[in-house]
């Protein structure tokens, strides 16, 4: 067989200039897409290149075949971060200059990690796990967190060696985003004892297994506000749809139980059903751009774990019946689809290639062995003096608290660090960084509170700006003019012309309701009493409002109705 070293080169150029359009011969466009691990690739596009081929060219750079539980992430300039649609061109939805830059993340957190086929996927999910620990996305009790932590270091750092490991080596890996001395301590412990032996991929699945069990596994926080004003956290995971207040859960509705999801501006609406009647809870976002993210998400998310079959998934709208909004439809696979492919993966497992850990400084001046082995802090640990942590030695709840924000290389999440205070992971409440804000800002401008500020004060600054003081003159001179007018009509000598108008408004007005209700009348005796199966109109029959009117109103109406029309004949046949 004759080899061709170019065949390679040759089929990423088809790849690249799959489209015969004339679009497609255009300059090429560089993207770089963060991996979990925090490397780097990059890629050309063109300008009609649809995100499926950028999420495919990450995926065949893992050589990876359960790829339906990953996406690729952005954040606009408004710093809203949206799931990039594999359906729409990348030019379109990016909306920052070049070049582009995303990040790979898991986008569907599988609902049971024992059955994931391979154990590349397997280890691509321990990353975000890791990243979701760090960044305090993965709320957990203390012996949770310790045991998580442990698996993590026996992942990365294997067995215990006295000869090599100091006495505190904990310490200089940063795992959560507060983390105690009395933490660490039970770390070292399960650690040198508890996960002894075990490989990197058998600590990787334990701790995917204590994972899923977390209420937070898979949430993706969205702040907002509730009908109270009160901070809230809502996120979609396998079980459902959850709302988290501090560190509590007070809402889980099942995805059984929910009906719809629909948004209007800020305001966000989860229709369902709960103890066998109709719930209706209601959000308010800081923006609009969120709101609708909040709902795609929900959306999406709705479709993969509830759905039987892709088949099955409709396009929903986000308003009313008659005003349909924005439409959109979840078009990948579902989460039975896909652990149904899963099993039938039949190719030799491909090589893990496992993140190639620096070492460690700290580890130089504790330890009095040169450490050959690929080991490094999971992420550095913040300054803290070793006066403070003599000191706090004693303490059983004493935590490292940081000066400063850890920036992850200009990630585009913008995913800050630390929150001064001393917190421990079992009383944290739910709080997570400033990167799950739509619009990330400091604790010190006042965190969450901050994007709802009251309407007063964001009219007082509008006010002060001197291009606002300028249309605000314009406004006044022509509600001066307005009012010009208005006096001008109101003499004597236009009281008829006036009279008369008004009688061809109300006239028109009478003509355009009754030609309206003309119109609308046998298309809605045609929902209401019809069955013709046509598409259009079961989405209509099937939403809550229309089967709301159906019920409660339509059907006493027209019981009434024959009553009364049953009466009137009587009486005729009688007389």
């Amino acid at each position: 067989r004759i080899s061709r070293p170019n065949d390679g080169a040759m089929k990423m150029k088809m790849l690249r200039l799959r489209s015969p359009s004339v679009s497609s011969l255009g300059p090429e466009l560089r993207c770089t897409v963060r991996l979990l691990d925090d490397s780097e690739i990059s890629c050309s596009i063109q300008r009609d290149t649809k995100g499926q081929f950028l999420l495919d060219h990450v995926c065949n750079h893992y050589s990876l075949l359960e790829k339906d539980y990953f996406g690729i992430r952005y954040v606009d300039p408004e710093k809203q971060r949206h799931w990039l649609d594999p359906s729409k061109p990348v030019v379109k939805q990016m909306k920052c200059q070049q070049p582009y830059t995303m990040c790979f993340r898991v986008k569907f957190y599988p609902q049971e990690p024992i059955k994931i086929r391979e154990e590349l996927t397997r280890y691509l999910l321990y990353l975000q796990l890791k990243r979701d620990l760090y960044h305090g996305r993965l709320l957990c009790p203390f012996a949770d967190a310790a045991y998580l932590g442990a698996c993590i270091v026996q992942a990365e750092l294997g067995d215990y060696d006295a000869d090599e490991h100091p006495a505190d080596y904990i310490s200089d890996f940063k795992l959560f985003p507060k983390q105690s001395l009395k933490l660490e301590r039970k770390i070292m412990e399960i650690h040198q004892n508890e996960l002894r032996g075990q490989s990197p991929a058998l600590a990787e699945l334990n701790l995917l297994q204590r994972a899923h069990t977390l209420d937070t596994y898979g949430v993706d926080p969205h702040p907002c506000k509730d009908f109270t004003g009160t901070t809230a956290f809502l996120g979609f995971t396998a079980r459902g749809f959850m709302v988290f207040q501090g560190n509590k859960r007070i809402h889980l509705l099942k995805w059984a139980d929910v009906s719809k999801f629909k948004f209007e501006g800020k305001t966000f609406y989860v229709i369902g059903v709960q103890r066998e009647k109709k719930l209706v809870l209601t959000f308010h976002t800081s923006t609009p751009a969120a709101c609708k993210h909040l709902w795609k998400c929900g959306v999406e998310n709705q479709a993969f774990y509830k759905c039987a079959k892709s088949s099955q998934i409709k396009t929903v709208s986000s308003s009313s019946i008659f005003f349909k909004g924005t439409r959109f439809r979840y078009s990948g696979r579902v989460a039975k689809e896909v652990i149904e492919a899963s099993s039938k993966i039949q190719r030799d497992p491909p090589v893990v290639h496992r993140s190639q850990l620096g070492q460690s400084r700290s580890y130089n001046s504790l330890s009095h062995k040169q450490l050959i082995m690929n080991m490094e802090p999971l992420l550095p640990a913040l300054s803290s003096t070793k006066e403070h942590r003599d000191t706090s030695l004693g303490e059983e709840e004493s935590a490292i608290t940081g000066t400063g924000a850890e920036v992850e290389r200009r990630e585009q999440e913008v995913e800050e660090g630390e929150e001064m205070g001393s917190l421990t992971i079992s009383d944290m409440a739910y709080s997570p960084c400033a990167s799950m804000l739509p619009t990330p800002v400091e604790e010190g401008q006042g965190g969450v509170d901050f994007l709802f500020q009251s309407p007063g004060r964001l009219l007082k600054e509008l006010h002060a700006d001197p291009e606002m003081q300028a249309e605000l003159q314009a406004e006044r001179e022509r509600e001066l003019a307005r009012e010009a007018l208005r006096q001008s009509l109101c003499s004597p000598s236009s009281g008829r012309q006036q009279l008369g108008a008004c009688i061809r408004s109300a006239a028109r007005l009478v003509a355009a309701a009754t030609v309206i209700l003309l119109i609308l009348l046998p298309l809605l005796l045609v929902l209401l009493e019809s069955d013709l199966d046509v598409s259009f109109l079961q989405d209509i029959r099937q939403t809550p409002e229309f089967e709301q009117f159906h019920y409660e109103y339509y059907c006493p109406l027209r019981r009434w109705f024959l009553c009364k029309l049953e009466l009137l004949m009587e009486q005729l046949w009688g007389d």
